[in-house]
């Protein structure tokens, strides 16, 4: 028989230690304390919660631990604990040793000696922040789920009396034309009527297929270097009839520009429309409208000022969203679906730019102004060596005539940097290929390209760094740049024109859709 082991290794340990074992390998924390609130004993938990080890804590007061908008709290508990009351998931806010603030679920048990005397307090606390933090996110997002709705319903409404409207002086008129004979005078009167209310209706229409192509980023720019002041004129043409049937006085002024926009000119005319008629609509009868365009540094402001309503603080912060209206009640005085200023973000911020409002209030007036990139120039180097090369070169060369032009492309896949190569050699370019930031940066002072033609997404250093690190260099805001890449989500074009690409181009890309655009951008840089 096998010899037994003594009763000493196989017996439980005594109760007080299993105590002490399950007190400290608890995740909360575990704190006494005395009647006049002076802590008495503090687990690991305690010290992981609130950041005090224990020999820091023990024989200071509670208070230690509560902020000074919750020592309110410590009476109630105290009187609930004499009178042998147990306090159940207490949920409150403590303050730990490093100052930030953590939200607790506390239970609070007296603690009697042996003749059943209340000598003290036990205080189990579980740190419930991550879970309050979930529930107040949770709280706002339904918030922002119930407005999004509440939006809608409104949007909805307003689609249905807005599409109702014309529809009922078109029918109307319609009407009359077919049971009525009618002078020319108001043959005239009538046709006018059917063909405004119509237009309307488009136009409707169009906002809303036009945000739904915003939504799921299918607006496609048709890219090229624009005169900014003619498409502006031709927006200001567009919207003539109405300011001349309000008798607002729309004036003009444009500084003499030196830089030039790529943009998509149907595009930019609709955004620098959308603005007029907003200002129109916006402004009483006899109103003032005044349109600048001038050049700021890097950029072009075109900014629209009017008399009008002005727009009141609370609703400047949300005035782009799309469905907002600042007056969607059965009597608001201005028609419209409420999409034409966040259709121009939109637009704007894919020409990689930004439109800014400003307005001091009721009755103020307002302006909206738009901020577009500028294609710079070359530097010096380059603009002499394109001076020299017009002079050379034979007048029969076509769009994609590359000859005399040094283009720097940049990719890690070296396939793809190969047929770039290729592609751009078959126009007669000189083409230096690299496969990383560092390398395109080391061979910019000596190759002096015109154009850098670089990828986005490149490991170490990607696209955006090269950017960056070419506007450091001596001339080297100069260089126009295009991104031929992957990222074709519409916040990715959005931020390659913002950090100073001037074209951004989708892979796999047309051979002549690349030649056309890289002599395009080498065509309006020489010009400028």
């Amino acid at each position: 028989m096998a010899d037994s082991l003594p009763s000493s290794a196989i017996s439980a340990p005594p109760p007080d230690l299993r105590l002490a074992a399950i007190v400290d390998s608890s995740d909360d924390a575990i704190v006494s304390k005395s009647l006049e609130g002076i802590i008495t004993s503090w687990n690991i938990g305690a010290a992981r919660i609130f950041g005090y080890e224990a020999e820091e804590v023990i024989g200071k007061h509670i208070s230690i631990l509560i902020p000074p908008d919750r020592l309110q709290e410590e009476p109630e508990i105290l009187r609930r604990l004499q009178k042998g009351e147990r306090v159940d998931h207490f949920e409150t806010v403590r303050v730990r040793k490093d100052g930030r603030l953590v939200e607790i679920s506390v239970t609070i048990s007296p603690v009697r000696d042996a003749s059943g005397t209340i000598i003290g307090a036990s205080k189990i606390a579980r740190d419930i922040t991550a879970q309050k933090q979930a529930q107040r996110e949770m709280a706002r997002l339904l918030e922002q789920m119930k407005q999004a709705d509440r939006m809608k319903v409104e949007f909805v409404a307003t689609l249905s009396h807005e599409l109702r409207t014309p529809l009922n002086a078109i029918i109307g008129w319609l009407e009359i034309l077919k049971d009525t004979r009618l002078n020319p005078g108001e043959l005239e009167e009538g046709l006018a009527a059917i063909e405004r209310n119509a237009r309307s209706q488009v136009q409707m229409i169009e906002d809303l297929l036009d945000m739904s192509r915003i939504e799921t980023g299918k607006i496609a720019l048709d890219l090229q270097s624009l005169d900014v002041p003619a498409v502006t004129s031709a927006a200001i043409a567009a919207i003539e009839p109405v300011v001349k049937a309000k008798e607002i006085r729309l004036t003009t002024a444009f500084d003499s520009i030196n830089g030039a926009v790529m943009g998509d000119r149907t595009r930019l005319q609709q955004i620098i429309w959308n603005l007029l008629t907003n200002a129109v609509k916006f402004t009483p009868k006899g109103g003032r409208i005044h349109v600048t365009l001038e050049r700021v540094s890097s950029h072009l402001e075109l900014a629209v000022r009017d008399n009008g309503i002005g727009i009141l603080e609370d609703i400047l912060p949300v005035i782009f969203d799309r469905f907002r209206q600042a007056d969607s009640s059965s009597t608001r005085r201005h028609g419209g679906l409420g999409l034409g200023l966040s259709i121009a973000k939109h637009l704007t911020e894919l020409h990689g730019g930004q439109i800014l409002v400003r307005s001091e209030g009721r009755d103020k007036g307002s302006v909206f102004i738009i901020c577009l990139p500028v294609v710079v120039t070359h530097y010096e180097e380059a603009r002499s060596t394109s001076e020299q090369r017009n002079s050379e070169v034979d007048d029969n060369h076509d769009e994609a005539d590359l000859y005399g032009y040094r283009i720097l492309t940049v990719d890690n896949d070296l396939d793809s940097l190969l047929v770039l190569k290729r592609i751009l050699e078959m126009s007669k370019a000189t083409v230096h290929a690299v496969s990383s930031v560092d390398d395109a940066l080391a061979a910019i002072p000596e190759f002096r390209p015109h154009l850098i033609l670089s990828d986005i997404g490149m490991p170490d250093r990607d696209g955006y760094d090269l950017v960056r690190e070419v506007k450091k260099l001596s001339g080297g805001a100069s260089i126009p740049m295009v991104a031929l890449t992957a990222l074709m989500r519409p916040e990715d074009r959005v931020r390659t024109l913002r950090s100073g690409f001037q074209i951004h181009l989708g892979k796999p890309v047309n051979p002549e859709e690349l030649i056309a655009a890289v002599h395009n951008l080498l065509s309006l840089t020489n010009r400028a």
